[in-house]
């Protein structure tokens, strides 16, 4: 599915390395499943405004029934928003190891001296208990986590990623995003970035391709191999 030379071309022009957490790094809700938390969340907020809470329930997907609370409240979607972050902090503790491939994926590109930065919809906590739980830390330079009370700022907006690459004192269009979703996807094209379609499920590699990424893999070893290379 690779084209290798492809992808060794994006990784040769990029300093700075982004990687989504869920999906590339980490399967987040593999312990804990998502409709469960998505359930948890609906019911808070049900509680406060139930036509919200009757839109949310559409969703099993947390971080849908986050962007739903807060349009409905502010305040609610705060509420809403700790929740899903214990939930996550939690989550991470029983998710398993790392996606196979992603730690050779951090190691490589830190040996090649690129920065690594996980850029997520996820909260930067529950990123950072996963990092340290797994003794990755050292292979991560920052961690640009959820705009917190922002889920509009959220992926596809370009804003975590505009925010990662001035963290980094880079120009945007000198990194690349490993990303699994197309969200990810549209938010690199938004930002200026190339971006790798991590197709980890078989349906998402015609979905990724058709959604512009700059190259497709369903492998993140293959990405590793091609930083060491590159």
């Amino acid at each position: 599915m690779t084209h290798d030379d492809r992808l060794a071309e994006i990784l040769v022009k990029a300093r700075v390395v982004f990687f989504d957490f869920d999906g590339p790094v980490c399967d987040v809700f593999a312990g804990l499943p998502a409709p469960k938390v998505a359930e948890q969340l609906t019911a808070i907020l049900a509680a406060k405004d139930p036509a919200a809470g009757a839109e949310a329930a559409k969703t099993d997907d947390p971080i849908e029934v986050l962007r739903i609370a807060h349009e409905a409240d502010v305040a609610i979607g705060h509420e809403v928003e700790r929740a899903l972050t214990a939930a996550e902090v939690e989550a991470v503790a029983v998710a398993g190891p790392p996606t196979p491939g992603a730690v050779e994926a951090l190691r490589a590109a830190r040996a090649s001296e690129r920065a690594v930065i996980v850029v997520s919809n996820n909260s930067a906590a529950c990123v950072q208990r996963f990092l340290d739980l797994h003794s990755l830390g050292e292979y991560v330079a920052r961690i640009v986590g959820r705009p917190s009370g922002q889920p509009h700022l959220m992926k596809p907006n370009p804003f975590p990623l505009i925010t990662a690459a001035e963290q980094a004192h880079m120009d945007v269009t000198h990194c690349t995003l490993i990303g699994d979703s197309l969200t990810d996807i549209q938010a690199a094209h938004a930002a200026g970035t190339t971006v790798i379609g991590y197709a980890n499920k078989p349906h998402k590699a015609a979905l990724f391709a058709e959604a512009g990424a700059d190259v497709v893999t369903d492998s993140m070893q293959t990405i590793a191999d091609a930083l060491t290379t590159a």
